[in-house]
């Protein structure tokens, strides 16, 4: 409850979801929450169901870092985050362990829309400014996620950002 307190602080819209378990492939979202805006002025869609220790992180990340950043970098500050995965009850990519996205512990962002109607889709062949600014906040995000994989890390993620927060011993996975 604590959480989600702290979630209306930082003015995140959000529905309680259902529990989420699948015994037979090991997923597990007991309390979820589902999310359709970040912060009070940051849109998320399609709304995404995730633990809401994500949702905050996420929140916070986007809130203290990349909106201040795009205003810094690029005249504008971010209106909407489009996102491309959340909860899904599935393995890694490479087929051994499940994805973080499993526990609703994870999230990928493909695109950033500014105020000022600039879109920024995530990939590997984009303008100078932007690229730097993606590469700014990939670096960042490694202070907030533990595991941050995006264009360049391996095929999979060369169209959105993938943030989680996998517990791991030592230094968090950046790539």
């Amino acid at each position: 409850m604590a959480c989600r307190a702290r979630l209306r602080t930082l003015g995140v819209t959000f529905e309680e979801g259902k529990p989420e378990h699948d015994s037979e492939i090991g997923c597990s979202l007991p309390y979820p929450v589902t999310v359709s805006k970040l912060a009070r002025t940051m849109t998320l869609g399609p709304d995404a169901a995730m633990d809401c220790a994500m949702a905050e992180a996420v929140t916070r990340f986007l809130a203290e870092i990349v909106d201040p950043a795009a205003k810094a970098m690029l005249g504008s500050g971010v209106k909407s985050i489009e996102q491309a995965s959340a909860f899904v009850c599935r393995p890694r990519h490479n087929g051994g362990k499940l994805s973080e996205h499993a526990f609703g512990n994870a999230l990928d962002i493909a695109a950033f829309t500014l105020e000022d109607g600039t879109r920024i889709d995530i990939g590997p062949a984009l303008p100078e400014k932007q690229a730097a600014f993606l590469d700014k906040m990939r670096k960042a995000a490694c202070g907030s996620f533990h595991t941050v994989l995006g264009p360049g890390s391996d095929p999979d993620h060369e169209r959105h950002l993938h943030l989680d927060l996998q517990p791991r011993s030592g230094a968090a996975l950046c790539q």
